[in-house]
């Protein structure tokens, strides 16, 4: 007895020849976890057959998140002047954030992020923080796979004016956290494939860490095959502070020390010579296309700081990697990809750019690739089985011409029916499978609470959360 099973659809994403293909009324044909065929139903011996009226389509990968604390991020993250910082949340919203969570904080975070990944269609993620034995338990319990790396750094940056980025570095350079992080990645090394879980390395951001840090990383991920993973050129605070320290560019100076690479990967890279951003010259576009190094891209929650890619589309025709991720929330790489065409649309002036076909490569085949995983990505014989089942006949995705224009464009979360990983599904009838959402959420919502009400021990300033971050309006008043 076979344990194969064949799903047979109006539309399938196919890989052929080295690209996504539309199959008509095709079938693909799952054994365990992997795909067995795909073509025309009924070709092979299979346990049993579903009929389904879906687009079956590649799971996204998103190579960017923060999963045990970015749901927390809703409500305190957006409208809210920050011109002293050039519009970002890093200097004062992040660090009282991350130091009012607890353990059980980052964990319940986790859980709710593990949802909506899977919610918003996707299958694999490359997660940084912390609890990282705690989030791979996660990822191989619900069924998410996921590229995972225990962040460490030198030293951090505070504010304790409002006015001016400081920065406090640790006695060991970070050594410690760094040593617990490789142990970790090489426990999940992974070679196979075959499990769920597989570790990298994430210094954390390039302000953040020591030339001799960064290049112990560096000796670490050659020796061992690792990925790694740094944040940089994300906003002008750290572009200033780069260049008043060093004389270069953030991204010059990951060059001069040896770090940009095949197997490196830029988080945000938006602050960059060449842009109006830095109005600074050189060449940051050069390095990092002569390098190989990706450019991770989240654009919505940059969007909403009034700070944009500049632009994906020059990105690409300069030679760069450019994949998505989702950052902090909404964690949807639906939103990544739509926002990505968009943003790039009106910054060119033209509709030809930033296609609903290169956002979609950038989050599936293209993003697989640079995790150096060709069997992720794409629908073909030998592949992971990681297919996310999109409703066809809704009031968003009908009529469906171009299925591919149809999910980037049109679709919504809630047309995404079923959600597949590694051949067991991990969202179906409605419900992320192997998590209690509901308790979940309420638990979110105290954690979220605590954290505004104990806002003010935390907060350079002592403001309370209503204080920093206003409401929208005022409260209702009961009148006589």
């Amino acid at each position: 007895m076979t344990s194969a099973i064949e799903y047979t659809a109006p539309w399938i994403i196919a890989f052929q020849d080295g690209e996504h293909r539309l199959l008509r009324n095709g079938a693909v044909v799952v054994d365990q976890d992997r795909i067995v065929h795909v073509g025309a139903p009924g070709a092979m011996r299979v346990d049993r057959t579903e009929h389904t009226d879906n687009i079956i389509a590649p799971g996204f990968i998103s190579l960017h998140t923060h999963m045990q604390e970015s749901p927390v991020d809703k409500g305190i993250a957006e409208d809210i002047e920050k011109r002293q910082f050039w519009s970002t949340n890093l200097i004062e919203i992040l660090p009282p954030r991350a130091k009012a969570l607890t353990t059980e904080d980052a964990h319940i975070c986790a859980r709710v992020s593990i949802a909506e990944h899977l919610r918003t269609g996707t299958t694999t993620v490359m997660q940084m923080g912390v609890e990282s034995d705690a989030i791979a338990e996660l990822c191989e319990t619900v069924g998410l796979r996921a590229f995972i790396a225990e962040s460490y750094r030198s030293g951090e940056w505070f504010t304790d004016n409002g006015k001016t980025v400081d920065y406090r570095w640790f006695d060991d350079d970070g050594q410690a956290a760094f040593d617990r992080a490789l142990v970790f990645a090489k426990r999940h090394r992974n070679r196979s494939g075959d499990a769920l879980v597989t570790g990298f390395l994430n210094p954390s951001q390039v302000d953040t860490c020591s030339a001799n840090l960064l290049r112990k990383t560096r000796t670490a991920a050659d020796e061992y095959g690792l990925l790694m993973q740094i944040h940089a050129a994300q906003s002008y605070s750290e572009f200033h502070e780069m260049t008043r320290r060093h004389g270069r560019t953030p991204i010059e100076w990951l060059d001069d020390v040896g770090f940009l690479g095949e197997r490196t990967l830029i988080g945000h890279g938006l602050f960059l010579t060449g842009t109006s951003w830095t109005n600074f010259h050189g060449d940051d576009l050069g390095l990092l296309a002569r390098s190989g190094t990706t450019v991770v891209y989240n654009p919505w929650v940059f969007a909403r700081n009034g700070i944009i890619m500049e632009s994906y589309d020059r990105y690409r025709a300069n030679g760069v990697e450019v994949c998505f991720g989702t950052d902090t929330t909404t964690q949807s790489m639906l939103w990544s990809l739509r926002w990505a065409s968009i943003i790039t649309k009106v910054f060119e002036h033209r509709a030809d750019v930033a296609k609903a076909r290169d956002v979609f490569d950038a989050a599936t085949v293209r993003a697989a690739d640079v995790l150096e995983r060709s069997d992720l990505g794409r629908i073909e014989v030998g592949a992971k089985a990681d297919m996310v089942f999109w409703k066809s006949r809704t009031l968003f995705t009908t009529p469906t011409r171009d299925p591919i224009r149809t999910i980037v464009y049109y679709a919504e979360h809630e047309d995404i029916e079923r959600v597949m990983v590694d051949g067991r599904f991990s969202l179906e009838n409605g419900a992320v499978c192997r998590l209690d959402e509901a308790a979940d959420l309420r638990e979110l919502q105290e954690v979220s609470e605590r954290v505004w009400a104990g806002w003010p021990r935390y907060d350079w300033a002592n403001r309370t959360m209503n204080a920093h971050v206003p409401m929208s309006y005022p409260e209702f008043e009961e009148r006589s």
